[in-house]
């Protein structure tokens, strides 16, 4: 379909079949999950690029009730992100794909690994005072143990020596990952260390404690590497619930930082501002909308400091570019677990100000029906050309893995020497 902004191909793909359980209320169909981050490096061959699944296969506590029957598991309803999780040996794994035309191959399957050898789980890493572990269901309603090891992978990003940068929701962490899988070492907000004792590759202090204060389920999400690997973008999915939940409910801003890759310093911090709920128009269509439900999903480098970002609710997906520039660098205090006002509640009650980052529209998903929910992945194949996809889930509620390649009306804002990378 031609609208006034882009050219939509839908691509052919197809999900990779892991397992079927039998469940009391039918069979359950597990398939690979490779929609929660895209990425590509700058060296790979043509038409290679990378993605990332997340924590494995798991169910919210409805639709394993409604679905599959597991009534065992209704007493769990209020636990604040409880997941039923059926195969938590099902990890979290990278994805080498190749585009060719209008098809999407899946080339092979990178477990992540630890020092020993064994997959990485999927499962909760213990709390701790400011991070607080989301519950993980067996299917007889029984509640899983932590795992110090466990990750819920959110973005990747390919580095240029063959390895790659994994984004993690539950720790709030960051992976340093070899070419072959295997975690080189993982990275953690200062002061929760301990929370990882025993996990199988080495733990280091190296982001800023504030990022422990993340709110359930909603941790760094989206990723972006300079071409020489020196510097990493981050996003949360969301405000940080800081110094508390009702801070993430109300505020309107997500923390992007700009990290040194050789130490884990945050040069620079910046706020980027989400469009009011009531413009995610999908979204509003299926029932009301408020800032908490907003996400920040993917990043992309278009030039140094240059930004694509995927915003979304849930059926609606924006893309804005955005400048970091050193007129919207945050204070450095306000990096500081102990500052109040804290970003978020300064936020919540409208007292940014001109500190926000200036967003440049890009694509509107509402002005593009044939474009699915739940977007999570983006790339871009060329100066004017993006490839989407959504998060299938693991296929657990029957929703398949689809790739959309976008060619827009106009190039995307990025310098003439940037262009060459893609």
């Amino acid at each position: 379909m031609t609208n006034t902004r882009a050219r939509v191909t839908p691509l052919a793909y197809t999900d990779a079949e892991i397992a079927t359980l039998d469940l009391p209320g039918g069979p359950l169909s597990i398939t690979r999950g490779i929609g929660s981050g895209l990425a590509r490096r700058a060296g790979d061959a043509p038409g290679i690029f990378w993605a990332i699944g997340d924590r494995g296969p798991n169910l919210k506590i409805g639709p394993a009730v409604k679905l599959y029957g597991l009534t065992v598991v209704a007493c769990h309803t209020d636990a604040e992100g409880a997941k039923v999780m059926p195969r938590p040996d099902i990890g979290p794994a990278l994805s080498e794909l190749r585009i060719d035309g209008d098809t999407i191959t899946l080339l092979r399957t990178l477990p992540l690994r630890g020092r020993s050898g064994a997959t990485l789980s999927g499962l909760p890493t213990p709390g701790g005072a400011n991070s607080v572990s989301e519950p993980a269901i067996a299917l007889d309603g029984t509640i899983l143990a932590p795992d110090p090891s466990g990750a819920d992978t959110e973005g990747v990003a390919a580095a240029p020596d063959g390895g790659f940068w994994v984004a993690d929701e539950y720790g709030p962490s960051l992976f340093r990952v070899a070419a072959d899988g295997a975690v080189l070492a993982r990275w953690v907000p200062s002061g929760t260390e301990d929370l990882f004792a025993g996990a199988d590759y080495p733990v280091v202090g190296a982001l800023p404690a504030i990022a422990a204060r993340r709110q359930i389920n909603r941790g760094v999400e989206a990723l972006a590497l300079s071409d020489d690997g020196a510097w990493l973008y981050l996003a949360f999915q969301s405000p940080l619930a800081h110094p508390d939940a009702e801070a993430h409910r109300m505020a309107r801003h997500v923390r992007i930082w700009k990290m040194d890759t050789a130490t884990g310093t945050v040069v620079a911090q910046y706020l980027y501002p989400f469009d009011p709920p009531e413009t995610f128009r999908r979204d509003c269509a299926l029932g009301a909308v408020d800032w908490s439900d907003l996400k920040v999903s993917e990043l992309v480098l278009l030039a140094p400091d240059r930004l694509l970002i995927l915003e979304r609710g849930s059926a609606t997906t924006k893309l804005y570019a955005v400048q970091l520039d050193p007129a919207h660098e945050t204070s450095p205090e306000l990096l500081d677990d102990a500052t109040r006002p804290t970003l978020e509640q300064l936020s919540a009650d409208g007292l940014i100000g001109d500190l926000a980052l200036t967003k440049t529209l890009i694509l509107d998903t509402d002005d593009l029906p044939e474009i699915d929910a739940d977007l999570e992945g983006l790339i871009v194949l060329s100066p004017n050309t993006l490839l989407l996809v959504n998060d299938n889930d693991f296929g657990t509620e029957g929703v398949q893995t689809r790739f959309w390649r976008v060619k827009l009306a106009a190039d995307l804002p990025f310098g003439q020497v940037e262009r060459e990378r893609f």
